[in-house]
């Protein structure tokens, strides 16, 4: 039997041989081969071109992950312990989930100039309601007799947050990572399509007045592998970790 490890890239290998039959079978200018990828890869790669747009972004995403990751968890937790407050905020939330990112983005850029500050607000902005969401159900969802054990062993505040609070908020946690970087990378190409001067959405939007798909394919397949290493070596061991006192694991 296949172990588990083995069957992600059995599956990537089968998904990269469809691409290529169907490039070489329908021989399309609008969809190029893995090695037409491949040798577009190399020449932004070796000119330092994908370093640097890359690095752009993955800065723009992180600052705008670490933001909407610390207010929409803050709010989430607020509403979640609060009825009150949830009955009164909830329609700002249900309000601030349905505004478009574009929107957002605009409004940004029109308040704060086209400036770094404010690509990176734009983005945070639009994803702060989707972790507050998610942790105002981790709110909900916490276990009031683990509240009366930390009372009876004395602990309080910040030591009752982290033994006691966090393990529960873990899973809803590794949820709203996932969910933001998942969000976050597609609003920045936006942001950096509509007001940067750098970064994998600009190098999207350039080589798009070119037509060139092969360069395209090779920033967007770029920061997915990037994304993806996240996920396979952070997200899901820790993901693994906050379900196994539970016994899920």
């Amino acid at each position: 039997m296949l172990r588990s490890p083995l069957l992600p890239l059995l599956s990537t290998i089968a998904l990269i041989l469809l691409w290529a039959v169907l490039a070489y079978s329908l021989q399309s200018r609008y969809l190029p081969t893995p090695f037409d990828v491949a040798s577009a890869f190399e020449t932004e790669f070796t000119s330092g071109a994908l370093f640097f747009h890359l690095g752009a972004t993955c800065l723009r995403v992180l600052g705008a992950f670490c933001l909407a990751l610390l207010f929409g968890t803050a709010l989430g937790l607020a509403l979640g312990r609060s009825p009150k407050a949830n009955l009164v905020f909830d329609p700002w939330l249900i309000f601030a989930l349905n505004l478009p990112a574009l929107v957002v983005i605009v409004f940004c850029y029109l308040w704060l100039g086209l400036t770094e500050t404010a690509a990176i607000i734009a983005v945070a902005l639009n994803k702060i309601p989707n972790t507050a969401v998610t942790m105002r159900e981790g709110a909900r969802a916490l276990d009031p007799s683990l509240d009366e054990v930390a009372a009876i062993y004395g602990y309080k505040g910040w030591n009752k947050f982290i033994h006691f609070t966090l393990p529960q908020l873990e899973p809803f946690l590794a949820a709203a990572i996932r969910n933001g970087l998942a969000l976050i990378w597609k609003i920045v190409l936006v942001v950096e399509l509509i007001g940067r001067n750098n970064g994998v959405g600009f190098q999207i939007n350039f080589f798009f007045a070119q037509f060139d798909l092969a360069r395209i394919m090779v920033y967007t397949l770029s920061f997915m592998v990037i994304v993806g290493l996240i996920e396979a070596f952070i997200i899901k061991p820790w993901e693994t970790r906050a379900r196994f006192w539970r016994g899920d694991a």
